[in-house]
């Protein structure tokens, strides 16, 4: 009986996730600055050479571990659209609202925002994975609305998508206030009195 070779892609995936788990793990514990590739290696179990064999740096290992899971491919199913924008709105960045408060979800995200103000690339790359599929979503819920009449024919809709989103951002990356839904309500109503047709 002929032992079967060990299959190199599997090893290569358990490690890969490994160290996923590792860097999003440890970026919780000792906060961005502290974390090292050193460090997820040891943590992960593997040697620091087979982290720099695949990533160059800490923050792209983050980027690759946040983003591996992220729930893009949730937004082509699109926006949710009981014909009331407002409502549906609201409880999107309600849920949003309850997953930005995860710790698991802070740590990571907040560590990427800041090594992507440092570094142009990096960012690109955080905005194209994590961002852009969100921004998309947005656009096109409110695309229905404009067709429905619910928002005015000149808004801009991608400039409409951020005004609902950036404040949200903001708020939460800077700490310039509690994130509640009192807030996100407020806002969705605050931007939609601004898109809504004005009467002729």
């Amino acid at each position: 009986m002929t032992r079967r070779a060990p299959d190199a892609a599997r090893r290569s995936e358990r490690s890969r996730q490994a160290i996923f788990d590792a860097a999003l793990a440890l970026v919780g514990e000792v906060g961005y600055h502290r974390l090292t590739i050193e460090g997820i290696a040891a943590r992960a179990g593997v040697g620091k050479q087979t982290i720099y064999r695949w990533w160059p740096s800490k923050a792209e290992v983050l980027l690759d571990a946040f983003t591996a899971d992220a729930d893009t491919e949730g937004y082509a199913a699109g926006l949710p659209d009981t014909g009331d924008l407002a409502a549906d709105l609201k409880a999107v960045l309600r849920a949003t609202v309850d997953e930005f408060r995860d710790p698991a979800f802070q740590a990571p995200y907040r560590a990427l925002a800041a090594a992507g103000a440092a570094d142009e690339q990096l960012s690109a790359r955080f905005v194209e994975r994590l961002l852009e599929p969100g921004l998309r979503a947005y656009v096109a819920r409110l695309r229905a609305a404009q067709e429905a009449g619910q928002i005015a024919s000149w808004v801009d809709l991608r400039l409409a998508a951020e005004m609902v989103l950036s404040p949200f951002s903001q708020r939460w990356l800077m700490r310039t206030g509690e994130l509640t839904y009192a807030f996100t309500d407020a806002l969705v109503e605050t931007a939609l009195a601004g898109l809504r047709p004005r009467p002729s």
